[in-house]
């Protein structure tokens, strides 16, 4: 499979959302003012090191996620990358695209400078967790979240 990763644009936006919606926590979490997203994209777009991509095959956009770079003090002052929001279309699941996906978000990562990169999911998606330990990633932290709204 030919699938090429770069960053998305505005124009991508919606089909981004989708890819997020077609889940099943995203579901019940996603809205559907695009508005709102588009505004989210130009926020991150203004972040220096805050990175949406995309994955195309055949024209199609049928992957995305979410990198940031991360300078820190910790590790000997490691720098860090953050991934996050990663989806593959629900009829290419299992097709080795998200390998493909991983594989571009390490490479970014350590053109960036990174010398980990980590992520965080949802402790309900025991699926994405073997995928992950098998790409080498440990589940070395336990993480927290706290609602603000």
């Amino acid at each position: 499979m030919s699938v090429t990763f770069r960053p998305a644009t505005r124009d991508d936006v919606a089909d981004v959302v989708a890819l997020l919606q077609d889940d099943a926590l995203g579901a019940t979490r996603e809205g559907l003012d695009l508005a709102d997203y588009q505004l989210a994209f130009d926020r991150m777009c203004a972040e220096a090191g805050n990175h949406l991509l995309v994955g195309v095959l055949a024209g199609r956009i049928i992957a995305t996620y979410q990198i940031s770079f991360i300078s820190g003090l910790s590790l000997r002052a490691a720098r860090r990358a953050q991934i996050e929001s990663v989806r593959v279309a629900r009829d290419l699941r299992g097709h080795g695209i998200g390998r493909l996906m991983i594989e571009d978000a390490v490479a970014r990562a350590k053109a960036a400078g990174c010398s980990l990169i980590q992520l965080t999911m949802n402790k309900s998606r025991t699926d994405s967790a073997r995928f992950y330990q098998a790409l080498g990633f440990t589940p070395s932290h336990i993480g927290y979240k706290r609602s603000l709204i």
